[in-house]
């Protein structure tokens, strides 16, 4: 699993947390104030809304696939 830094809207409160990297996380409850983060809409995930990077599935859609060589 990889990590990754969520900040919560609410309090403030960054956070370290693990995230899945064949799945993506909807839900997350801030350490800090236990408010319950929700992906925003158009967001695959809470790690996509209020992380520091894109979710692994997010960042292997980024990449474009490479073209074969022509031979």
């Amino acid at each position: 699993m990889a990590r990754d830094i969520i900040t919560c809207p609410e309090c403030g409160k960054p956070s370290e947390a693990e995230m899945p990297t064949d799945a993506c996380l909807y839900f997350y409850e801030c350490p800090g104030c236990h408010t319950r983060l929700k992906a925003l809409p158009g967001d695959c995930c809470v790690f996509c809304s209020y992380g520091t990077m894109l979710c692994p599935p997010r960042q292997e859609a980024a990449i474009p696939e490479a073209e074969p060589t022509p031979v």
